[in-house]
């Protein structure tokens, strides 16, 4: 861990202030966060506990020691809360100082020049990073529409061959033939057709008639009986 925070040496932090806060981030950080930048305070005079302020990709911490430096003091707050970032130099070190969207003012002064130019610049890329989101470009994958299989032609064919093999399994309709029986001959004592008068062959007619709407004959043998009759009338 204080391998990781060296690079903070760079612009005059003191660093058994970067010590005392390296140690106590061990238990501080959240899964994910990681240090951006951190600034210490520097006094015009001898300032033996002097105030921090850590900068993480998701917050912004406060560190105040206290009690000759045996605690310390964390506020933090998270980008999410954050309406702006302010730096103000000064003679003696800088002044950097944000605003919340409840509108609570937080400063913290005398941070060296540099290091105070580092803070603000992170903020505002932190800020940027929330309204203006990067979007990691996911691979643009081609849809590719796979061609259907043409099946109608196969269909039809299966149809044709269905109807075909139908045509050859069902047996042919029997062809219905009406066979006429020929006319009884007529009983001994019953007169000829030809021996009757058109009345006599009338009434024959007739009766022949009630006999097929009462079902005794078929529709063939009337119609033979009637051309029959009629050829001697």
């Amino acid at each position: 861990m204080k391998e990781q925070f060296k690079k903070f040496l760079n612009e005059e932090q003191d660093p058994k202030a970067i010590e005392k806060i390296t140690s106590k981030l061990t238990d501080l950080l959240m899964k994910g966060e990681e240090v951006g930048y951190i600034a210490v305070q520097k006094k015009p005079a001898i300032t033996v506990f002097p105030d921090s302020i850590v900068l993480t990709n998701k917050r912004i911490i406060i560190c105040k020691p206290k009690n000759l430096g045996l605690s310390m003091d964390f506020t933090d707050y998270t980008w999410d809360d954050i309406a702006s970032t302010f730096v103000k130099e000064n003679i003696l070190g800088s002044e950097f100082s944000f605003g919340t969207k409840t509108d609570l003012a937080v400063s913290i002064d005398y941070i060296p020049k540099i290091q105070a130019r580092k803070i603000y610049t992170y903020a505002k890329e932190q800020l940027d990073l929330l309204k203006n989101p990067v979007q990691t470009a996911t691979p643009i994958q081609e849809i590719v529409e796979e061609a259907e299989p043409e099946f109608e032609d196969e269909i039809e064919e299966v149809e044709t061959e269905e109807v075909t093999s139908f045509a050859e399994i069902l047996p042919a309709a029997p062809v219905v033939t009406e066979t006429f029986e020929p006319l009884p001959t007529q009983p001994a004592g019953e007169r000829k057709l030809s021996d009757l008068s058109k009345e006599e062959l009338f009434d024959k007619l007739q009766n022949y008639k009630k006999l097929l709407d009462n079902g005794l004959i078929m529709q063939g043998e009337y119609d033979a009986y009637k051309k029959e009759i009629l050829s001697y009338m």
